[in-house]
């Protein structure tokens, strides 16, 4: 018992519980608070226009996406096959579920982006692809994403750019169902030419 005694005396001493030690002499580490840990906030987009190949290719390319997959929305079936949709039964349109750090890129940019790589002036169709499942479409997820494309919707409206005018949809999110694996990043899989181009 006076061995541990002696030993708990030491250590006291030791960490600077000795009034004779002065802070600078003692051994024991310094009680500072852990670093403040930062998450990373990433945000969703979807957007429908046309064939979702090439649109999902082009968000790959935008700097501060930081992933793009191609799935299904807005539809009246649960879980449809790519097959359901494209025989336009379902409702669903062909989109692209963005995921970006809107510390490296607007959504704003995101929905300009949308509305250069592909013609929002034709309903149901994109070029050969004919059908509801190839509409023009922008699924918000908030008010916030509801007002930024609205806002560049009518700025394109007015930018003369188009001869026609927009028919772009503006809804609500649906349930995003991604679609069939050999779908996801197409053209990086099997190459060919895309019919969407990142505009500058």
């Amino acid at each position: 018992m006076r061995a541990l005694l002696g030993i708990s005396v030491l250590l006291l001493a030791a960490c600077g519980g000795s009034q004779s030690r002065t802070p600078e002499l003692s051994n024991c580490p310094p009680m500072t608070s852990p670093p403040p840990t930062t998450t990373l906030k990433l945000e969703k987009a979807t957007f429908g226009a046309g064939c979702f190949w090439g649109v999902e290719q082009v968000f790959r390319q935008v700097p501060g996406v930081t992933d793009a997959a191609v799935g299904y929305a807005g539809g009246q079936v649960e879980n449809p096959t790519y097959r359901q949709v494209c025989a336009g039964t379902t409702r669903h349109a062909e989109v692209v579920e963005v995921t970006f750090d809107p510390s490296k890129v607007t959504y704003a940019r995101l929905v300009d982006i949308f509305f250069k790589i592909h013609d929002p002036t034709t309903l149901n169709r994109q070029g050969p692809d004919i059908g509801d499942q190839y509409r023009s479409v922008i699924f918000y997820h908030d008010d916030a994403q509801r007002a930024v494309a609205e806002q560049v919707r009518d700025a394109a409206a007015k930018s003369g750019r188009y001869r026609k005018p927009i028919v772009t949809f503006i809804e609500p999110a649906a349930r995003f169902w991604r679609a069939e694996e050999y779908h996801q990043r197409y053209f990086e899989k099997n190459g060919g030419p895309s019919c969407h181009v990142l505009p500058e």
